[in-house]
């Protein structure tokens, strides 16, 4: 169970994220949807969660994020796709068949 987790998708449903909080834990949204998250009264009451969301920082706050990510050994979950094949990956995150963030390799 996980203290905070950082919703940054900005499509699908974020909801099956609360699941995985432990008691007092916080589900930031950063990632912009008009999707709604679906949560009981029960989960807030008796899992003590919070949901909360947030805009990007300025240039400085960006860096200082970045900087703590590499120094805690951070690192993105993501699918790498050549850049010959940007259109099957652009389909595959439209469609949410793809299960993290796509990147291009130049």
């Amino acid at each position: 169970m996980q203290q905070v987790v950082i919703a940054t998708a900005a499509a699908g449903d974020i909801s099956p994220l609360l699941n995985g909080l432990a008691s007092g834990g916080r589900l930031v949204v950063v990632g912009a949807s008009d999707e709604p998250v679906k949560v009981t009264p029960m989960q807030l009451v008796f899992g003590n969660v919070r949901i909360m969301g947030s805009l990007t920082g300025s240039a400085i706050q960006n860096e200082n994020n970045l900087r703590f990510a590499t120094d805690q050994g951070i690192r993105a979950m993501i699918e790498t796709r050549p850049m010959s094949e940007a259109t099957e990956a652009y389909e595959r995150m439209s469609s949410g068949d793809a299960r993290f963030r796509m990147v291009l390799k130049v």
